[in-house]
């Protein structure tokens, strides 16, 4: 007996309103994942996705309609050079459906964004000890980025 296995596309396309709860439950996976809690609430999602000006970009995967990944970007700017770029915040692919080449969609999704928005460039971060994102982002031709240097923030507000 011939077992036939057949593979579906994802379809990556901006997240919509109705999107929103799927994407929040995975926003919370993904930090359970890193050992995280994340404090995401459905209200501050559409705030930054939503209205006029939205802070961030949402791609969402779907397979038969249902999101089963996502990738959230943030703009980011090199003043001096008048280049803007992209961060690719979050990669996440849903457990069942991981390893069927979702999140190598889903990246080359933000990179066309990142493109269509004026991008030059594209950032991504791992975690130290996540040595199969950081092979699979050098496999997609990403460079090592050595960090800039020390950072500092201060909380605006309460």
């Amino acid at each position: 007996m011939i077992e036939t296995v057949i593979k579906q596309a994802p379809v990556v396309r901006k997240m919509r309103l109705d999107d929103r709860v799927a994407v929040y439950g995975m926003v919370h996976a993904l930090a359970a994942h890193h050992d995280d809690t994340a404090t995401l609430t459905l209200e501050q999602l559409s705030d930054l996705t939503g209205g006029s000006n939205p802070w961030i970009t949402v791609l969402v995967a779907t397979l038969a309609e249902s999101p089963v990944g996502f990738a959230a970007l943030c703009p980011l700017v090199k003043l001096h050079f008048g280049q803007r770029g992209m961060d690719l915040h979050h990669l996440y692919v849903a457990q069942p459906h991981r390893g069927l080449g979702i999140g190598r969609a889903l990246v080359d999704a933000a990179l066309a964004e990142s493109a269509r928005q004026g991008g030059h460039y594209m950032t991504v971060g791992t975690d130290p000890g996540n040595t199969d994102a950081q092979a699979a982002y050098t496999a997609m031709g990403f460079d090592t980025a050595n960090p800039p240097g020390p950072r500092f923030k201060k909380v605006i507000g309460a």
